[in-house]
């Protein structure tokens, strides 16, 4: 555990970090996850992000279906408003 700002940001920011291999169920690529939050890792290969479930083995759990939904679109404006194609 790292803590920064203990000086001239006040109280500071603590950053607790794990990293784990393991095998992404949605790029099923054996990889390395970076936890973003407690329990929820992010596959450096594909950029999904997992639960990781503990019931005997450790296994990564999609946290939401891929490719449901709509994908996101950069979209240029110019100046006056009308969008480019």
């Amino acid at each position: 555990m790292k803590t920064f700002g203990k000086e001239f940001f006040g109280k500071g920011m603590e950053l607790k970090t794990e990293v784990t291999n393991g095998t992404c169920p949605i790029c099923q690529e054996t990889t390395v996850f970076v936890s973003i939050f407690s329990h929820i890792y992010r596959c450096i290969t594909c950029g999904a992000d997992t639960k990781q479930k503990v019931n005997g083995i450790i296994q990564f759990m999609p946290i939401a279906s891929a490719g449901v939904g709509e994908k996101p679109v950069m979209k240029l404006i110019d100046e006056d408003g009308s969008k480019q194609t």
